[in-house]
C-alpha cells in the first residue's frame, strides 16, 4: 500500500472537500427517492462528477437514474460504487431519539445509502485529482448505481457488460461499526405468485367461488412446512401484496403474494426457488384456481477478495479511528437507549465484531460509538443478507469496508437509521469511508503486485463456477 505520507495527503485533500459533500448527503437524505426514481439524487450526484471533470455516461443498462462518471484514461480501471435509493414507509424526523415520521407514510434513507453515494463518490473525485497531481496513469470510475433496495441495478450494469473491463471495485456501507466486511452474503431471488380465481358472494353462492386468497395461504402454509427441509443456511420470506379487496363476504377472485428466496450461492437458490413453485402450483390444485409465476429480480452472492479487504483494512489502520466527539456520542447514546440490551449485543454478533485492532481488546459496546476498529480475521464469515454488489464481485475482484454512522445496536430498515442519517457524526463516517476508499484506490493503482494478487484470488475463487447473470434478459428494472 502507498506510504502514510500518501494516505494522509488523499484524507488532507477530502477535508478539503468535505463541506460541498456533506451538504449533497444531506439533500439526497432529503430527497429519499424510492429504486429507480432516483432522478434528483442522481443529478446531484452527476452535476458534481461534471463539476470536477468527470466525462459522465447516462442511463446506462437501460435505467434512467443509472450512470457511470469517469477521469483519467487507460489501465487500470477502478471503480467506485455508489448507492443512492431510499425505503417506503421509512420517514422520520432526522436528529430525534424518538420515532416520529416526518410525512406520515413517507419515505426515508433507512439503510444510509445518501451517505455511501456521497462518501464513494468524494473517494473518487479525490483520488482522481491526486493521480492528475502526480501524472498517473489509469482510470477512475464512479458507478452511480439505482435500485439497491429490491431492484438489483447492479445487477442489470453487470447483464449490461459495464464492468467487463475494470480491474478491481470498491465500496463501502454505514454500520455500527469500523472495519472491513468480509462476508458470505446469500444470493437471492424475487417472485411474485399471482393467483386467479372466480368471485362470488361468499355466503349463497361461494360453492361457485374459487378463492385466489385460499390459494395464497395455502401456499404460504405449505412453504412453511417445506422449511424444515431446505438447507440450513437457507431463508424464505413473503408478503402478501394483493389480498383481492377487503370485503369479506365476496370470494377473493384475485390475490398476490411476494417471495424472497435465499441460499448460500445462487444454484441452491435456484433449486429451492423449484420447490417452492411446486408448492404453489400444489395450492392452486387444491383450490382450482389459475397461479402466475413472475420474477422480479435477483442477486448472485458476495465473493470476498480477502487481498483486497486485507489491503483496505491495512489503510484503516493507517487512518485510526473516527474522530467522534462528545456531542456526537451524547445522540448515539440517545439513540441506543432505544434498544435493548439483547440488542446491542445481537448487533455486535451480527457484524462479527470481536477484538478492536487498535488496543486488541474485547469489543463489548460499553461505549454507543464504535471508537476503534474491528479486527480482520483474514476469513470471511456468513451474513444471512444479500446485495446486488454480490454480481459485480463475480466479474471483478471487489471489496467493501463498514464505517460507523451508527449507534451501536442499530438495526438497517429502522426508524433509527433514518434519525442518524444526517447527524455530525454519520458525516464523520462518510468522511471517513471516503478516506478509505481513496487511498485503498491509490495502492490498487500503484502497485500492480497488489492487482495481480487479488485478481488471482478471483480466478481461484471463480474457477468453474461462470458466472450467469440471475436476471433473465427480457426481465426490465421495476420501479415501485
Amino acid at each position: 500500500m502507498p506510504g502514510r505520507e500518501h494516505v494522509h495527503s488523499l484524507a488532507s485533500l477530502i477535508e478539503d472537500l468535505k463541506p460541498a459533500f456533506t451538504a449533497m448527503s444531506d439533500e439526497i437524505w432529503d430527497f429519499a427517492e424510492l429504486k429507480f426514481d432516483e432522478h434528483r439524487s442522481s443529478q446531484c450526484l452527476i452535476g458534481m462528477l461534471e463539476k470536477n471533470g468527470f466525462r459522465v455516461r447516462r442511463n446506462v443498462a437501460e435505467m434512467e437514474t443509472a450512470f457511470i462518471g469517469e477521469s483519467g484514461s487507460g489501465k487500470p480501471v477502478i471503480a467506485f460504487l455508489g448507492e443512492f435509493d431510499a425505503l417506503a414507509g421509512m420517514s422520520q424526523v432526522a436528529g430525534i431519539a424518538e420515532p416520529q415520521p416526518a410525512v406520515p407514510g413517507g419515505t426515508g434513507h433507512g439503510c444510509g445509502h445518501n451517505l455511501l453515494g456521497v462518501g464513494s463518490l468524494l473517494a473518487a473525485v479525490a483520488l482522481a485529482r491526486y493521480l492528475a497531481e502526480k501524472g498517473l496513469p489509469g482510470t477512475v470510475r464512479y458507478y452511480g448505481c439505482p435500485g439497491e433496495e429490491g431492484g438489483s441495478g447492479k445487477t442489470f450494469m453487470v447483464r449490461a457488460g459495464a464492468f467487463d473491463d475494470v480491474d478491481a471495485a470498491l465500496t463501502w456501507h454505514p454500520a455500527p461499526f469500523n472495519g472491513v466486511r468480509s462476508t458470505n452474503n446469500l444470493a437471492v431471488l424475487e417472485y411474485y405468485y399471482r393467483f386467479k380465481g372466480v368471485a362470488a358472494h361468499a355466503s349463497n353462492s361461494a360453492h361457485l367461488g374459487r378463492s385466489a386468497l385460499d390459494a395464497v395461504e395455502l401456499m404460504n402454509v405449505g412453504v412453511n412446512f417445506l422449511r424444515e427441509h431446505m438447507p440450513q443456511d437457507c431463508r424464505v420470506h413473503y408478503a402478501i401484496t394483493d389480498t383481492g379487496g377487503r370485503a369479506a363476504n365476496v370470494v377473493q377472485a384475485r390475490a398476490e403474494v411476494l417471495y424472497l428466496i435465499r441460499a448460500p450461492e445462487m444454484p441452491q437458490a435456484m433449486a429451492l426457488a423449484e420447490r417452492v413453485e411446486k408448492v404453489a402450483r400444489g395450492a392452486a390444485t387444491m383450490t382450482e384456481t389459475e397461479v402466475e409465476v413472475v420474477f422480479d429480480t435477483a442477486s448472485t452472492n458476495l465473493l470476498p477478495n480477502l487481498t483486497l479487504e486485507s489491503a483496505m483494512h491495512d489503510t484503516m489502520v493507517a487512518l485510526g479511528p473516527v474522530p467522534f466527539d462528545e456531542e456526537d456520542l451524547a445522540f448515539a447514546q440517545a439513540i441506543q437507549n432505544t434498544f435493548t440490551e439483547e440488542a446491542i449485543q445481537s448487533s455486535i454478533r451480527l457484524y462479527q465484531v470481536k477484538t478492536d485492532a487498535f488496543s486488541n481488546r474485547m469489543v463489548d459496546g460499553s461505549t454507543p460509538l464504535h471508537l476503534g476498529l474491528r479486527a480482520f480475521e483474514g476469513q470471511s464469515h456468513f451474513r444471512a443478507g444479500s446485495t446486488d454488489v454480490g454480481d459485480v464481485s463475480w466479474v471483478t475482484p471487489t471489496a467493501q469496508c463498514w464505517a460507523p454512522a451508527w449507534a451501536i445496536g442499530t438495526n438497517p430498515h429502522t426508524w433509527q437509521v433514518v434519525a442518524q442519517g444526517r447527524s455530525p457524526a454519520a458525516h464523520k463516517a462518510m468522511i471517513h469511508a471516503a478516506k478509505t476508499l481513496a487511498a485503498t484506490g491509490l495502492s490498487l493503482f500503484t502497485s500492480e503486485d497488489l492487482r495481480q494478487q487479488a485478481t488471482a484470488e478471483w480466478r481461484e475463487k471463480t474457477r468453474g463456477k461462470p458466472y450467469v447473470c440471475p436476471i433473465p434478459p427480457h426481465v426490465r428494472p421495476k420501479r415501485f
